[in-house]
């Protein structure tokens, strides 16, 4: 019993000596690394060399005519014209949260604020519809009724967009969770520029509207033709 105690013991010594022993000692070789975690990478680091480019820089200029990701290239004002406008989600006004005003915030004051600091146009609910599909869709469905895509798959955290909690939310307090996240929902600020995030709130408002809707939220014009049917 005591022999094959006396065994173990020193095999674990030698083992701990082995692996711990030489430890700071100079070597020529090169390190062990047991989990190099991305550390060796086939990839151009920045503004490191690179031998297969002539000039040996690594670096490359962009290719002409490319804009950063979550941006669109400004479109022309009319037809007869070749100047463009730059709308309030092109490239060069838009901005990632760059002031502290309610634009940027959602908040008036030390309060959630309400209301679309934007032009509501067909344009701005076109690119909210646009941000949404893309962004937000896969998890709170194309009708904001929590049920994408990942719920399907697990994530049943999820919540539906179509709660009178949510509809009773005011729209900077919204804007605060697309911007910073919330539970389980990861932070866009980063990825979505602050006039897309303000789109889609301003799309979610008439998706929640849609669901609820009644003959009285429809127009008189065309109140008549549904009456007639």
């Amino acid at each position: 019993m005591l022999r094959g105690f006396l065994v173990i013991f020193l095999l674990c010594t030698i083992a701990i000596l082995a692996v711990f022993g030489f430890r700071g000692q100079t070597s020529t070789g090169p390190p062990l690394e047991l989990f190099p975690d991305m550390v060796r990478q086939m990839k151009v680091r920045a503004q490191a060399p690179l031998n297969l480019f002539a000039d040996g820089r690594g670096p490359r200029l962009p290719v002409a005519g490319t804009v950063p990701i979550g941006y669109e290239m400004p479109k022309p004002e009319m037809a007869d014209t070749s100047e463009p406008t730059i709308g309030p989600w092109s490239h060069p006004h838009a901005s990632f949260s760059a002031g502290t005003d309610y634009y940027n915030t959602g908040k008036m004051g030390d309060r959630w604020g309400t209301g679309i600091p934007l032009e509501v146009t067909r344009e701005l609910m076109e690119r909210g519809q646009q941000r949404f599909n893309i962004t937000c869709a896969m998890c709170h469905g194309a009708a904001a009724e929590g049920n994408g895509i990942t719920k399907q798959h697990g994530l049943t955290t999820v919540v539906t967009l179509q709660d009178d909690r949510i509809r009773k939310m005011s729209d900077g307090e919204i804007f605060n969770t697309i911007t910073n996240g919330k539970n389980t929902m990861m932070a866009y600020g980063p990825n979505i520029i602050v006039a897309d995030r303000w789109a889609i709130i301003a799309y979610l408002r008439a998706l929640q509207r849609s669901q609820l809707a009644g003959i009285a939220d429809i127009p008189d014009d065309h109140r008549a033709e549904l009456e007639k049917q």
